[in-house]
């Protein structure tokens, strides 16, 4: 049988990080390249509890069709506890329960692109957003990260140069993979920008809730008055990504025509997982939960610290600032091969993700790799360290 696949899909590649999470499957393999939640992150008892309850008590619920909204407790609790905790939502707004952020990503582009279209993204940018804007054959142009966030006068010039610009993809919060959170003026200087350009903004927060240093800067979403923000949220971070729930929040013209999308892809979200993040937020003690989170990674993230302090700066290998999220963003001294560097690290029982997975164009030089601190642990983080370390000299000798 010769296959002809479509043209959406020829040029289609596996996710980078994906194909890297099977080489780090071997467990003498330390997985300082995944982004997975720590395992003792996960309310795995609160979890047990309520499916126990539900199935016992009210099985139907979980098991039966739900409608493609969302289930509407969730919804409700949700608009409410995001307007209250974070100024998001409006009157103007409406919320869509998506299985995962991943498809708020998805739906989004479905709805707005037409083949050819432009997309402005952060560079770099979380891979996962990125192949699924090229699914949609979308033409990618990044934007260079400065320290606060992105480069406001190169967003300009792309507004005012680009055509047929249908949204600007964001993560302002820990951004994955940098780990740099944008400032309040830049967060403003964006929202202006892209509402005089008549552009959405796709404001990405899956990391917002795990600060662990620092002080919170409001969301783009909380400065929208005039409906250019469309926010997605997860559960993924916080409860488990297992489960695969997440949320979109924006305009309601605009999500009306995610619903219909949503419709042609998988009905609706699962309805066990939507009831159970919804008992979790309204029955439990959620904001301790989340503290317990913040404290969690405040803990593996000055141990990854201390370790780059100690065998990274005397290389002068570098990294961005963060104070939340998930990850660190490394960088090589000029004159060293960066993905030669990853794959000797391989062989060193050692995976890094190469930074050149998360640019719009991959041919790009960088210099750069990710480096993931809640997966590991304590004693792997240091390790795999002190094994970059020693990779790096030996290509340095």
């Amino acid at each position: 049988m010769e296959y002809q696949f479509s043209e959406r899909v020829k040029s289609l590649k596996p996710s980078a990080i994906r194909e890297i999470l099977k080489n780090s499957s071997d467990p003498s393999v330390i997985p300082l390249s995944a982004g997975n939640p720590a395992p003792d992150a996960f309310p795995y008892e609160a979890v047990q509890k309520i499916s126990q309850e539900l199935l016992q008590n009210t099985p139907i619920d979980a098991l039966q069709y739900g409608v493609t909204e969302g289930y509407t407790p969730l919804r409700q609790h949700l608009l409410s506890y995001m307007e209250q905790k974070h100024h998001v939502g409006t009157q103007n707004d409406d919320i869509l329960i998506t299985s995962g952020a991943q498809q708020v990503m998805d739906l989004l582009t479905k709805t707005l692109l037409n083949e050819g279209d432009t997309v402005l993204c952060e560079a770099p940018s979380f891979i996962g957003s990125l192949n699924t804007f090229r699914s949609y054959r979308a033409k990618l142009v990044g934007i260079p990260m400065e320290e606060d966030g992105i480069d406001t006068q190169k967003l300009e010039e792309a507004l005012n140069r680009e055509k047929n610009v249908k949204y600007l993809y964001t993560i302002p919060n820990f951004q994955n993979p940098s780990g740099i959170t944008m400032s309040l003026e830049k967060r403003k200087k964006v929202y202006e920008l892209c509402r005089e350009h008549n552009v959405i903004i796709l404001e990405d927060n899956p990391y917002g809730d795990l600060r662990f240093a620092g002080e919170d800067v409001p969301s783009i979403k909380s400065l929208d008055t005039e409906g250019v923000v469309v926010y997605a949220g997860s559960f993924s971070k916080v409860i488990s990504p297992g489960m695969r729930v997440g949320y979109a929040i924006g305009p309601k013209e605009v999500l009306q025509k995610m619903v219909v999308c949503k419709q042609g892809e998988d009905v609706h979200s699962n309805m066990w997982a939507q009831i159970v993040c919804h008992r979790i937020m309204t029955e439990y003690d959620y904001e301790a939960h989340l503290e317990n989170l913040r404290a969690i990674y405040r803990r593996k993230s000055s141990i990854l610290l201390e370790a780059m302090e100690r065998y990274f700066q005397p290389l002068g290998i570098t990294w961005s600032h963060f104070e939340g999220g998930l990850f660190a963003w490394c960088t090589l001294p000029d004159g060293v091969d960066m993905l030669e560097f990853v794959k000797k690290a391989t062989e060193h029982k050692v995976c890094v993700v190469p930074g050149t997975a998360f640019l719009t164009d991959e041919s790009e030089p960088c210099q750069s790799f990710r480096v993931n601190f809640s997966t590991p642990t304590d004693e792997q983080l240091t390790e795999g360290i002190r094994l970059l370390a020693e990779t790096y000299e030996e290509m340095t000798k």
